[in-house]
């Protein structure tokens, strides 16, 4: 019995310390080297006072901002510990009242915004906390900006496309604004 027991405890040992020590700590020396902005949260800060993540989304209502996606989160929007989708069926008919919410919330904000509400600007991502929205739903909501702001349409539009980033070496993801760092870039514009 000695002799099965002994090598089975040492060899638990013996991984416990691999993977539950030595990986983690390696991992964490190789992310602070090589991605250390990424490593340390993606904080971006203005005028020395810390005002979020490029990572996180916020949450933005205001008509004068632009609007992210929704957030699936609790106990509040974009809530970084919460991190969860909503995992609402399509066919469920809770996914379809946010939606409708959000839509109605958007049409309220701009009433002459006729047009299709994109996807990405009624539901919530896999994660609860995404940043970013596609150029077509920042482009949906120029002329609400515009307005509430007092600034010329085109302008705002040249904002969003001037932070449009496009997939990663041209080939991995999808054309993306990140709303926080969109709404700074707006709010560092003089009417």
């Amino acid at each position: 019995m000695r002799e099965i027991v002994k090598p089975a405890v040492v060899l638990f040992v013996l991984l416990s310390v691999l993977t539950g020590l030595v990986y983690p700590l390696l991992m964490t020396a190789v992310e602070q080297i090589l991605f250390p902005w990424q490593a340390g949260g993606s904080l971006v800060s203005r005028d020395g006072k810390l005002v979020g993540s490029h990572q996180i989304g916020q949450n933005f209502s205001d008509p004068k901002y632009f609007w992210g996606r929704l957030s699936a989160t609790s106990p509040m929007p974009y809530n970084g510990a919460g991190s969860t989708g909503s995992n609402l069926a399509a066919t469920n008919p809770a996914l379809v009242d946010q939606a409708k919410g959000r839509i109605d919330a958007l049409r309220s904000a701009d009433p002459p915004f006729r047009a299709a509400i994109p996807a990405d600007l009624a539901t919530a991502s896999a994660s609860g906390l995404d940043p970013d929205i596609g150029p077509r739903s920042a482009l949906a909501q120029v002329a609400r900006v515009a307005h509430a702001r007092g600034l010329d349409e085109a302008r705002v539009g040249k904002l969003v496309a001037d932070h449009t980033e496009e997939p990663w070496l041209g080939l991995i993801g999808e054309p993306r604004v990140n709303v926080l760092e969109l709404n700074l870039a707006l709010d560092a514009i003089k009417p």
